[in-house]
């Protein structure tokens, strides 16, 4: 494992959100988590890495190890093209 100069882990703030909603949702049924769990977080990344690359594409795509069309694909789907 590589060592990161972040207090948390990604997979570590993921793992306790995930512990957190399940813990809240006291005996609820749970569907179709992990597509609740992609709708939530890959709009965010593709944000973040958008404002980060200051809305180029190319570079965002690059950042995200996807190709543009990929990119472009998932940018429509939630709404932020």
């Amino acid at each position: 494992m590589v060592e990161s100069s972040y207090p948390v882990s990604l997979s570590a703030a993921v793992e306790r959100a995930v512990e957190d909603y399940l813990s809240t949702m006291q005996g609820e049924e749970i569907r179709d988590l992990y597509e609740l769990l992609l709708s939530e977080v890959e709009p965010a990344l593709l944000k973040q890495v958008l404002a980060h690359t200051n809305d180029n594409q190319s570079a965002t795509a690059v950042i995200l190890g996807l190709n543009r069309g990929t990119l472009r694909k998932k940018l429509r789907k939630y709404g932020l093209l």
